[in-house]
């Protein structure tokens, strides 16, 4: 015999079941399988419309359809921060995340303050020199770029930007007695 013909199994019995006593003859079936079923009962003869009791058909009626749903287990809701953190993780991988906040929160070497820093401080000096609706528009313009092409491309470079102009929305533009202004049109 040789290592190169392939081997192939006369029989094979499963774990668990008794060995059986001879060996299989032509045409035995296995101890384990059942005996292939009866074939089916033909099929009964039409019936012919003079063996039916009445000559026309009946009359026709409601159908009446019963139907029973069953009880389906229904997940558990996800809470407020399930929620949150799967939207945000949608935005982006949160090492990516991780990465723009760092990017845009350390300070720069040799200037000493941070990409979102600066840009609060310049749109906080937009504020107090132009005015609070230039301010508005000098953070929600690149915020809104920025955010649009996170949204398409998914790159690094647009979360960092998108997180710099939200810092600077929140930290250079915005100012609660903005609500007092705009509500009751007083000003300081």
């Amino acid at each position: 015999m040789t290592a190169d013909l392939p081997i192939v199994p006369t029989r094979i019995i499963p774990a668990g079941a008794p060995l059986p006593e001879r060996p299989p003859g032509p045409g035995d079936i296995p101890p384990w399988r059942t005996a292939p079923a009866a074939p089916p009962a033909p099929p009964a003869p039409p019936v012919t419309p003079a063996a039916m009791p009445w000559t026309e058909p009946p009359p026709l009626g409601p159908i009446e359809v019963h139907v029973t749903f069953l009880p389906v287990e229904e997940p558990p809701k996800p809470s407020r921060g399930e929620r949150l953190w799967t939207w945000i993780t949608s935005i982006a991988a949160p090492w990516k995340i991780a990465a723009a906040l760092l990017a845009a929160l350390l300070p720069i070497p040799g200037v000493g303050y941070s990409l979102a820093g600066v840009w609060a401080y310049t749109v906080g000096q937009a504020r107090t020199e132009v005015g609070a609706p230039w301010a508005y528009g000098l953070t929600t313009v690149p915020l809104l770029l920025a955010a649009r092409l996170l949204h398409r491309t998914r790159a690094l470079r647009f979360l960092i930007a998108t997180v710099i102009a939200l810092i600077g929305l929140l930290f250079g533009a915005l100012d609660p007695f903005d609500l007092v202004t705009i509500t009751t049109g007083v000003t300081r």
